[in-house]
């Protein structure tokens, strides 16, 4: 059916390629020009997240998204220090990005309805991430911490970091992961380099 509406289309140049969102290589396809591209998309709920993580890590040709989420994905795109919906892909978005919800989609517009409400989130890329520090170290850290995210950082974070280094990375050990943002973390993940802390998992 896509085919037929395409073939009808007036844009000599639109082309449909098929692939899994995930593993298609996206720089082969989009080429390397920086934020020249935009993606347009109403992701599945599975999916939502990884991909836009991922997209935001390792394809710079995408400069602006606009995506149709379902409503508590959309919180954790767009939430900020201390939300509830707060947590590692919040804290991914705003590093590499702004991101900001721009419209709620009743499920009362969809046939059959679906037992969900969904969100429009526009995500538009920096162009270059807030804080300067290793971002495999940074979000290994931000792993840690939102693993245990109900414990204070000196216990979730102890494998990683001390409770005196915290306190030189100007952080409350007694606050939780929710409590910190960007800026907070990167502190924590510069310490933990000073302190010969090793490169963690994005």
């Amino acid at each position: 059916a896509l085919e037929e509406v395409v073939s009808r289309s007036p844009y000599a140049d639109l082309r449909i390629v098929s692939g899994d969102a995930l593993t298609i290589d996206w720089d082969r396809l989009l080429g390397d020009r920086a934020g020249s591209w935009h993606l347009v998309a109403n992701l599945p709920y599975n999916i939502s997240v990884p991909l836009v993580c991922d997209l935001l890590d390792g394809v710079e040709a995408i400069g602006r998204m606009l995506v149709m989420v379902q409503r508590e994905v959309a919180a954790r795109l767009v939430a900020r220090t201390g939300d509830a919906a707060y947590g590692l892909p919040s804290v991914k978005v705003s590093y590499h990005a702004e991101a900001r919800t721009v419209g709620r989609v009743p499920a009362s517009v969809f046939l059959p309805r679906p037992r969900v409400e969904s969100a429009l989130v526009e995500i538009v890329r920096r162009p270059a991430p807030l804080v300067d520090v290793d971002p495999q170290v940074l979000f290994g850290v931000v792993r840690a911490g939102f693993g245990q995210r109900r414990k204070m950082l000196r216990r979730s974070l102890r494998n990683l970091i001390d409770e005196e280094g915290l306190i030189v990375a100007g952080v409350d050990p007694t606050a939780r992961a929710e409590d910190l943002g960007l800026d907070d973390w990167a502190a924590v993940a510069t310490q933990h380099l000073a302190e010969g802390g090793g490169r963690g998992d994005r």
